[in-house]
């Protein structure tokens, strides 16, 4: 008997090992309670606005009155989850999460009632909260649980619940409605919502129930069977950031097949151009309710039309590395769902939450190492190692989810820099002079304006990084923000010269023919050149650059070069000329408010740069390599206070390479 190609052996084992872990634990799988361990679950019924980092600090603040400020973010692994979902829910009750309030004069249910179908059974998370000064005691299916005085507790429910012996009425929870289906059809692979008059959204049987960064519903394919409620629903359609939305309200008979044949429209093709569109940093698992498999990667990528897809192993907060199965079976090779048009690969997040985590696309076989500094571990070697295993490895090497804190083009290193452990990108800086890095992900899930203007000084100062975008979507989760939105929400489009491979996509992004979007078509032309080239001029040389964009969600063009902001203007197409002074760099910047196509706070795409020589000469502007150094001063100062080291020489290997990366900065303040 043959493995299923899209489920070999070990693959299937390790899928099923995942399920184990959720199935004894709950979301989290059982890792580590690191902040955002505990962060990830409580988002499940938590949306962006109901802030759930303010809440979790107010409650750490609470347990230690006489901690510092600067100190609180240290203790978040430590919060009582369930009450700062329940916090920072303020009275809110989700679809998801129903709430059995728990007064000192009783009991109320309070719910958002689901609409279940003919006789199926009906199960749903439920928040007790008690504003009680005692503990009591709930039964849930049998199940008997103690909240505590004024405290919270997010339980499962089917069948149950009594509280002081009492039964509570479960009926708002759920209505029965009599059955009926749809078949929806394209006519080629899409991205589907079924959505009743409530909001809740509606499945293929074995779909996972996904809703994506703007809280709808979604499943991925065509020609597909959905079970409905014989009463209204609407049916959305689209097919990723080059398609329209269309969408069509049917009232499907009981007992019936109502078919339902809807196509997006096509906004712009960027193959069609020699453009290729790609997310770099998407896991099938890392933690969630519903572990992963690659089919559902495969109906992803070619129902949101991605081009290139970079699915990624890695570590949450323990030693276990999710996937690597996958990457061991598959490394150097395409994913079989692979086409001329959709090219799936097995890549790596080589992670480090004091100095960065990083992504590989292309690599020919498994590195050795896949993360350091976890679970009290040295936070050594610095990732200059990992780099180089990973390029002598043939992969491409980018951060990702860079920069967390606001950020703007005049602050200094040290907002970004501030204290303790962080994701953030924080040795780019060193990597970027001695050339070991080849990327950074400016589009990201975390601060999209932050990291483009450490971007735009890394270039400044004389850097070679393209622009490239990355979700970290996790197809894993169902509902958890951006993470479980479809791959590709944001992509980076690479000018690929001939067929597309693994060999010629990567080849494109080296170069820095990219620009990386949230959704628009953005297009940059100086004197005819694109980014990645580079224009050797003489000083007064006329420059003219064009700017033109694509998509209903872009509000305003602007023409970067090294010295700011040289024009600005309205969607569509932005002129400019200049002449040529000192060597600089010219970068093309799209943005826009919330739109539904987009599912990160606005709209933004952001180009690689066209290199501007003059003289002979290249950019390397002053305030930006000081602004570098200064950035190294303060990450050796971090990295002395939070740094888990074993030896002197683990911390000396580091700063070893800060001052190696100090010596280039240097040469180009006097070349």
């Amino acid at each position: 008997m043959c493995d299923d190609p899209l489920l070999p052996a070990p693959v299937a084992a390790a899928l099923a090992e995942y399920r184990a872990l959720r199935d004894a634990n709950d979301a989290r799988w059982g890792e580590p309670p690191l902040s955002y361990v505990v962060q990830a679950w409580a988002t499940v019924f938590l949306s962006g606005h109901h802030g759930y980092w303010a809440t979790a600090l107010r409650q750490v603040a609470e347990r230690h009155p006489d901690l510092p400020a600067a100190e609180l973010e240290d203790h978040l692994g430590e919060v009582d989850p369930d009450r700062v979902v329940r916090d920072a829910l303020a009275g809110d009750v989700p679809d998801n999460l129903p709430a059995l309030r728990l007064t000192p004069e009783g009991c109320a249910l309070e719910a958002g009632t689901r609409v279940v179908l003919g006789d199926g059974p009906f199960r749903t998370a439920l928040l007790l909260d008690s504003s009680r000064d005692e503990p009591v005691t709930v039964v849930v299916d049998g199940t008997p649980y103690v909240v505590a005085p004024r405290g919270a507790k997010v339980v499962e429910v089917g069948e149950s619940v009594l509280v002081g012996g009492e039964p509570v009425d479960l009926s708002p929870l759920s209505r029965r409605a009599p059955a009926a289906t749809v078949r929806v059809r394209a006519g080629f692979p899409c991205r589907w919502s079924v959505t009743g008059a409530n909001g809740q959204g509606w499945y293929p049987e074995g779909a996972p129930p996904k809703i994506d960064g703007l809280r709808r519903p979604y499943f991925h394919g065509d020609d597909l069977v959905v079970a409905v409620p014989a009463e209204p629903v609407t049916v959305a359609v689209t097919r990723g950031m080059e398609y329209t939305f269309a969408e069509v309200t049917v009232t499907p008979e009981a007992g019936a097949e109502t078919l339902v044949e809807l196509a997006p429209e096509r906004l712009y093709d960027a193959a069609a151009r020699g453009w290729y569109g790609g997310d770099l940093h998407v896991h099938l698992n890392w933690m969630g309710e519903e572990p992963a498999a690659p089919a559902l990667a495969a109906a992803a990528q070619h129902g949101e039309d991605l081009h290139v897809l970079n699915l990624v192993a890695g570590n949450v907060a323990s030693e276990r590395v999710y996937d690597v199965e996958a990457l061991r079976h598959w490394a150097g090779k395409d994913l079989p769902w692979s086409d001329d048009r959709h090219l799936a690969r097995l890549g790596v997040e080589y992670r480090n939450d004091l100095i960065g985590h990083l992504t590989a696309f292309g690599l020919r076989e498994p590195p050795r190492r896949y993360h350091t500094g976890f679970q009290g571990t040295a936070d050594w070697p610095p990732n200059s190692v990992a780099l180089e295993e990973l390029r002598a490895l043939g992969g491409i090497t980018g951060y990702g989810h860079p920069f967390h804190t606001p950020f703007g083009d005049d602050d200094p290193p040290d907002v970004v820099l501030d204290r303790g452990r962080s994701c953030s990108a924080r040795e780019i800086v060193a990597d970027a002079a001695l050339g070991l890095i080849d990327t950074l992900d400016v589009l990201n899930h975390s601060s999209v304006a932050a990291t483009a203007a450490v971007y735009r000084r890394l270039i400044g100062a004389g850097n070679r990084l393209a622009v490239t975008a990355g979700t970290d979507a996790v197809l894993s989760f169902c509902r958890r923000g951006t993470a479980s939105g479809p791959p590709g929400w944001e992509r980076v489009y690479a000018n690929v010269a001939g067929p597309l491979t693994a060999e010629s996509y990567a080849e494109a992004i080296l170069l820095g023919r990219t620009f990386a979007t949230t959704g628009p078509w953005l297009e940059l032309t100086v004197n005819g050149y694109g980014p990645g080239d580079t224009l050797e001029l003489a000083p007064g040389q006329r420059v003219e650059i064009v700017v033109s964009s694509i998509g209903p969600e872009v509000e305003s063009l602007e023409i970067r070069t090294a010295d700011g902001v040289l024009a600005q203007g309205p969607p569509g197409r932005l002129v400019a000329t200049t002449v040529a002074g000192e060597p600089t760099y010219v970068v093309a910047v799209a943005t826009g408010g919330p739109h539904p196509r987009t599912m990160h706070r606005g709209a933004y795409a952001h180009t690689s740069p066209v290199y501007v020589n003059v003289a002979g000469g290249h950019v390397a502007r002053e305030a930006d390599v000081r602004w570098c150094l200064a950035w190294l001063d303060r990450l050796e100062v971090v990295l002395r206070e939070f740094g888990t080291f074993e030896t002197a020489e683990q911390l000396g290997d580091h700063l070893d390479l800060y001052e190696r990366a100090r010596k280039v900065y240097r040469g180009r303040l006097t070349s």
